[in-house]
């Protein structure tokens, strides 16, 4: 039982990952009160783009870079609407959802003709697990073994990246002045903008930086975690973090957290299925596929409490003219 927990425990890292990478995304975005709907979009964007540029360059780090190149394209699509133009940002964001789950599947089909997906990557086209030292010859030894080999080691890199950022994205945030000044501009742009600061440029800053990391969480499905594109592969992963975001109250340790509840609810789905439960029998294989769903919606709405975003969240900044 123990190994099975490990191998739970393993999953639940590698499952979490790109909900956390867009999680974090969403968090320098929304502190810079941008509201963006859009990661969904952002990460299938970046998920095509990574492989597909990884396919036919067979390097994964081209393919990386064209991930991040697609997302924060969009990224910056949806600053023009609600930044500099004062749009809507929920329909910007909705947009872009429509546009990359539209633009993906018809790229895909007119440049590969495999019903959209990309073809399987060839060698050196993604990113492969690191083994840490002496992890295959301390595997046998009881728990400690199976915890550095298994839950520690043989991740790709892109998996460390995403739990790095965790720290660094708090150290940026509450330790730095653009940190500073990007809580400020999410809570009050016009006593920002009073300072000398420009809210646009700062907002556009957040939204790069949120197109970065949803091109690496994008580009983790399609070339590490996968072996190419499918149509819609980011199967509401978006949408997850998004509420994940929200449950850890914009956060980066509790985003953290609750990417990784997640990604154990989705780990015990995963490793259900096809079981029998006495008196129960075989449950069907749907409703271990919906159970991380529902749980995401009962979470949200039985125990996160009262969640209150950045103030200016979702509002478009005029600045006054005297």
């Amino acid at each position: 039982m123990f190994e099975d927990f490990i191998l739970i425990l393993d999953s639940t890292v590698r499952l979490s990952t790109p909900l956390l990478l867009a999680c974090l995304a969403g968090l320098y975005s929304e502190r810079s009160g941008v509201v963006d709907i859009g990661l969904e979009g952002k990460m299938l964007g970046a998920a095509f783009g990574a492989g597909a540029v990884a396919y036919i360059t067979a390097n994964a780090w081209l393919g990386l870079l064209a991930g991040i190149a697609v997302s924060v394209s969009l990224g910056l699509l949806h600053g023009f609407a609600s930044i500099s133009n004062r749009g809507n940002q929920i329909v910007s964001g909705v947009a872009i959802n429509f546009l990359a789950a539209g633009l993906t599947a018809l790229l895909g089909q007119t440049w590969f003709r495999q019903g959209g997906r990309t073809p399987a990557l060839p060698e050196g086209g993604r990113f492969g697990d690191i083994v840490w030292p002496f992890a295959e010859q301390i595997r046998e030894i009881p728990i400690i073994g199976p915890i550095y080999a298994e839950l520690f080691s043989s991740h790709n890199i892109l998996v460390y990246a995403a739990f790095l950022a965790v720290p660094l994205t708090w150290w940026i945030l509450f330790r730095t002045r653009f940190g500073l000044r990007l809580r400020a501009v999410g809570e009050n742009p016009a006593a920002v903008d009073t300072a000398g600061i420009s809210v646009t440029w700062l907002r556009y800053r957040a939204v790069i930086a949120c197109g970065i990391l949803c091109g690496f969480a994008g580009a983790y499905l399609s070339i590490a975690q996968g072996a190419g594109f499918g149509v819609n592969m980011t199967a509401g992963k978006g949408f997850i973090a998004l509420a994940a975001l929200i449950f850890a109250k914009w956060r980066p340790a509790s985003a953290m957290l609750t990417c990784l509840l997640f990604g154990f609810l989705d780990a015990v789905a995963i490793r259900m299925q096809g079981q029998e439960l006495p008196g129960v029998g075989e449950i069907p294989v749907q409703f271990f596929q919906a159970l991380p769903y529902v749980l995401t919606v009962i979470l949200l709405a039985g125990f996160i409490g009262k969640a209150i975003p950045p103030k200016a969240a979702g509002i478009p900044y005029l600045k006054e003219r005297s």
